[in-house]
């Protein structure tokens, strides 16, 4: 394989891909690419996806591969070794290499009504070149009547066929397009140098319908998220959201835009989005956190080179606590709401047997090797904890310097200073742990190193959760569940009493998740088993709640497993437990300093 390196790429890489054909999912490209020497000229399929961080682009998808040199169609063979790459040879005297080939897309890509077009499925790409190096001429043909949205810049009007500004390969990866035959556009900042737009994509016109205030919250993220990282790194940003049940709530990040999945009625029942409401302020800080400052094992010169994650608790676990603090700035969830969702946060981390085993350090190695796996028992195998972890690590951190600085610096202080952009010019900055140590330093003395170790590597529980008491909070149980909770339990699709007898039961019954060395994992149960009948009556959520409600001794169920009928008791006598914060009297309040509006 050609080493690759920051070398300059004579001429541009032109790019034309049809995504007209939705009724059969298949995506046509013809790409050509300016010959820079004779010989063996490598092409790669990008493998690694910047927003998993793992090697998940599905090659399977790549189909019907033709190459021609000049107009004259030659053999390619595919590397034995790395079946992304493809070798051709390459004549002296050769101008140009032709690919013509097929991309047979999922559901999730092409859709009647809505195209969700990521480009580093769409191209191959010649090896030995970082991929900033590589300039792309793209096109794009999407079906007429649909509006797209991108951060990429185009070339004439919107139509049918997009024609978008010559950009690097990187830059080019990093702006996926939507189009879609349902949609709205509403600038959230206008007029200055730095525009940002909410881009609504639906099924149905009348999701589509947003108010005042909810405009007004997205409009105060903006400003709150301003406020904590100071300038931009972005010339203009879009928040893509895509409202509809079938895909589930997620998001991909990027420099200039971010892909946000949420439910069809987000926008028009706002108090049952709990659990989302801090989504869109997720991916946009991930334009600092993430995208503008990279790990540096995490950034790489090509899309086939392996990222490292060792940081992943910076980029994903710092990026969601800002995510709960910032809803809370910006008025998006109250102060209540927000103390309910990190008492979830707070509950997730202090109930991990598999910390026993594997420790926070351990799991920033998830991306790698359990993307696409399902994970049976994950509080005992542990998936991408940094998320709900960092939450909580970095709550430790606010509070620590907000201890050691007489409440006059916090965490708002490291994330203006390290994270600063002096102009959004799209260059990476790249940082080590070290680096992270040396800044909190500067804000206030001390052990950081020691701390943040203690946090990344500890066994222990109550060390993972060490951030709630020094910011003035405990993590209790009750027998009445927050609003938060009952969302986050609808969302799972079944009964939550994870922190009773410890086992999520959907509404027909199937155990869809046990808590690893809990009652009803003592007792037998799995997931996969049916509940037939709770304590002899016939299964239902009501009378297994009723039942651990009122349990003194034992639950007495009647299970199915592959088909096997058999009775089991569950011993457990705690009754209903739900979390929750409380204050520690006499203990300084750091948490509601923290979540005060800037």
């Amino acid at each position: 394989m050609p080493i690759s390196k920051d070398q300059p790429f004579a001429g541009a890489i032109t790019l034309a891909v049809d995504a007209a054909d939705t009724a059969r999912g298949i995506v046509s490209v013809n790409e050509t690419i300016p010959v820079q020497a004779a010989g063996d000229l490598v092409l790669l399929y990008p493998q690694w996806e910047t927003a998993s961080h793992a090697p998940t682009v599905p090659l399977a998808s790549l189909t019907g591969l033709e190459i021609s040199i000049d107009g004259r169609r030659v053999e390619w063979r595919r590397d034995p070794v790395d079946v992304y790459a493809f070798h051709v040879t390459v004549p002296a005297g050769a101008r140009s290499v032709t690919l013509g080939f097929k991309i047979i897309a999922d559901r999730d890509t092409l859709h009647h009504d809505r195209i969700d077009l990521q480009w580093q499925r769409m191209l191959l790409y010649p090896a030995g070149w970082f991929t900033r190096d590589l300039p792309v001429s793209a096109s794009l043909h999407v079906p007429a009547g649909m509006t797209a949205f991108t951060a990429l810049d185009r070339i004439g009007p919107d139509a049918a066929d997009l024609h978008f500004a010559t950009t690097p390969l990187d830059r080019l990866v990093d702006a996926p397009v939507y189009a879609a035959s349902i949609s709205r556009q509403i600038e959230l900042v206008s007029g200055g140098p730095q525009p940002v737009r909410l881009d609504l994509i639906a099924g149905d016109s009348t999701k589509l319908a947003m108010g005042e205030s909810e405009t007004a919250r997205l409009r105060a993220l903006i400003a709150q998220t301003g406020r904590v990282f100071g300038p931009a790194p972005f010339r203009h940003y879009d928040a893509i959201v895509v409202l509809d049940d079938k895909v589930g709530a997620g998001g991909i990040e990027h420099l200039e835009e971010g892909e946000n999945d949420l439910p069809a009625d987000y926008l028009l029942q706002p108090g049952k989005q709990l659990n989302n409401q801090d989504l869109i302020a997720h991916e946009l800080v991930h334009a600092w956190n993430g995208r503008f400052r990279q790990p540096a094992d995490l950034w790489t010169p090509t899309f086939n080179d392996p990222v490292g994650g060792s940081l992943l608790w910076v980029y994903e676990g710092q990026t969601e606590y800002w995510g709960r603090v910032l809803a809370a700035r910006s008025g998006m969830r109250s102060r209540q709401e927000t103390l309910d969702k990190l008492a979830l946060d707070a509950a997730t981390v202090a109930n991990r047997p598999g910390r026993a085993w594997k420790s926070l350090t351990d799991s920033t190695n998830d991306a790698i090797y359990m993307a696409g796996h399902h994970v049976g028992w994950r509080d005992w195998q542990r998936r991408e904890d940094y998320y709900p972890e960092g939450v909580l690590l970095w709550l430790d951190v606010d509070a620590r310097l907000r201890e050691l600085s007489g409440n006059q610096r916090s965490l708002d202080d490291f994330a203006k200073r390290f994270f600063h952009a002096a102009r959004p010019d799209g260059v990476v900055s790249t940082y080590t742990f070290d680096d992270v140590c040396r800044t909190l330093d500067t804000i206030a003395h001390d052990d950081w190193h020691a701390l943040l170790t203690r946090h990344l590597d500890t066994h222990d529980d109550s060390e993972a959760t060490a951030g709630l008491a020094r910011a003035g909070w405990r993590l209790v149980y009750t027998a009445v569940p927050s609003d938060t909770f009952l969302q986050n339990e609808a969302e799972a699709g079944g009964l939550d009493l994870d922190y009773s007898i410890g086992a999520i039961v959907d509404d027909e019954g199937v155990v869809d998740s046990v808590a690893w060395d809990s009652p009803a994992f003592r007792a037998g149960l799995s997931p996969g088993t049916r509940i037939l009948t709770v304590d002899g009556t016939p299964y239902s959520r009501e009378a297994l709640r009723l039942a651990t409600a009122r349990s003194t001794a034992m639950i007495r169920l009647e299970i199915s497993t592959d088909g096997e009928r058999r009775s089991l008791g569950i011993n457990y006598a705690g009754g209903l437990r739900y979390p929750h914060l409380e204050r520690i009297a006499g203990s300084p309040d750091r948490l509601s300093a923290l979540l005060m509006s800037r």
